[in-house]
């Protein structure tokens, strides 16, 4: 007979973490839209950093940070920490294990991914106080970069969804508001007779009314033809969307970084999109010197650079990618903090220009807004800036487009976004 034998189980430090608290609290650190890493230099921004944030190293530094503002070390880990300690080599190792253990829970969960496939550590030896010489184990958390896979990004976009919906208060989201009425769905319309082709979503109380009125309270009730009552909906429509991130110098400058909020606001759509609209798309082109595509899985460490703000080049990459989408509605949401300074010449060449209003710039880039809108293409332009030149650019790009201009902040700027693309225009026909 085969026997089993039975302890008591002794739950770890690690098992009293919450996880989701603290990936919740490495947003900043995972959503960072500094200058790009490397040792880029403009002459006339200076370095553009050298730190990689990308590596382990980081994330672990980051994580520290996190247990430390959480409270959730011991009073010796924290003078360890601070290097009012003793030097206890068993507490560092202690809390170098505890970082490792914290990193093998977020792959195991799905939360990020490692460049190795798994976390390959030389062991928990790493002097976290700083004091120490440099060992194998931090030598290689240097060296192994990690990524978000798609469970750390619905993360990401459903905690800012829902920090911007509790910021809008009670709002209904399911689907886009138009002026055409179907029978499809359940809504607070009024209900109407049923005609041929209608889904048949009857409303039960209506039309055993109109059958009571004209039958009385005789039973069995005869219901007939005309006494079907259907409830009326709002039309679903579908929506593509381009989101137009500015990745200019001027996005982190001055003591602000203006990139992160916008890369939220995007991860918060995508998470609403892919949630609450299926029929939706929304694709992510950045615009500096030169615009592109990137996708949504390379959100989070997309950076800005010391680059110039090349507006026409993202419009016509966005009119392209909406041009090939067969939903009813199309739109760019474009958020930027400066004027248009660069266009791409027909021989590859990018003319800039960060002078002034360049008029050969805004003409190419009006022409674009108008292509745009020649194709259906409707232009919501998000503006974190208030120089007067820059409100009649936007001005005139949302005359042109016949869009909407919106001058926010960091601070509204989700709040805003999210409150154009759920409500829209409000208004019920028949």
């Amino acid at each position: 007979m085969r026997f089993t034998t039975y302890t008591k189980y002794k739950g770890g430090w690690l098992d009293a973490l919450n996880l989701e608290g603290l990936m919740e609290m490495l947003s900043d650190f995972l959503m960072d839209g500094g200058f790009a890493g490397g040792p880029n230099y403009h002459p006339y921004w200076g370095w553009s950093g050298t730190e990689d944030t990308n590596s382990v190293d980081a994330l672990k530094q980051a994580l520290l940070e996190a247990l430390i503002e959480s409270g959730q070390l011991t009073s010796e880990m924290l003078k360890e920490l601070r290097g009012e300690g003793a030097g206890d080599a068993e507490i560092q190792a202690k809390i170098a294990e505890l970082l490792d253990d914290l990193i093998q829970r977020m792959v195991e969960e799905g939360y990020i991914s490692l460049e190795t496939g798994s976390p390959q550590f030389t062991g928990p030896t790493q002097d976290v106080t700083g004091q120490g010489e440099i060992d194998e184990a931090k030598d290689a958390s240097q060296t192994v970069q990690f990524n978000l896979n798609q469970k750390g990004m619905d993360f990401l976009g459903y905690r800012a969804l829902r920090n911007l919906l509790g910021a809008l208060g009670k709002a209904s989201i399911g689907v886009h508001d138009t002026p055409h009425l179907s029978t499809g769905i359940e809504a607070e319309a009024a209900s109407r007779p049923y005609e041929f082709g209608d889904t048949l979503n009857l409303d039960i109380p209506a039309t055993l009314a109109k059958a009571i009125e004209r039958e009385g309270l005789d039973l069995p009730l005869n219901l007939e033809y005309g006494d079907l009552m259907v409830h009326q909906s709002e039309y679903r429509s579908s929506c593509a969307t381009v989101l137009m991130l500015d990745i200019s110098h001027s996005m982190v400058l001055y003591g602000e970084d203006r990139f992160s909020p916008a890369k939220r606001v995007a991860l918060a759509l995508s998470h609403l999109i892919r949630t609450q609209f299926p029929g939706d798309t929304l694709k992510v082109v950045t615009f500096g010197d030169r615009a592109q595509e990137i996708p949504l899985s390379q959100l989070a460490k997309a950076q800005v650079g010391p680059f110039h703000t090349n507006t026409a080049e993202g419009l016509e990459i966005a009119r392209r990618l909406l041009s090939a989408q067969k939903q009813e509605m199309r739109q760019i949401i474009m958020i930027t903090d400066g004027k248009p300074s660069a266009i791409t010449l027909p021989d590859g060449r990018v003319y800039t220009n960060s002078g002034g209003m360049d008029g050969h710039i805004l003409r190419r880039t009006f022409q674009e807004v108008a292509a745009c809108r020649k194709g259906g293409i409707l232009i919501n332009t998000f503006m974190l800036a208030r120089d007067p030149y820059l409100v009649q650019f936007v001005k005139k790009v949302s005359e042109i487009a016949r869009g909407k201009a919106y001058f926010t902040s960091t601070m509204t700027l989700g709040q805003y976004i999210m409150m154009d693309f759920m409500k829209r225009k409000r208004r019920r026909v028949g």
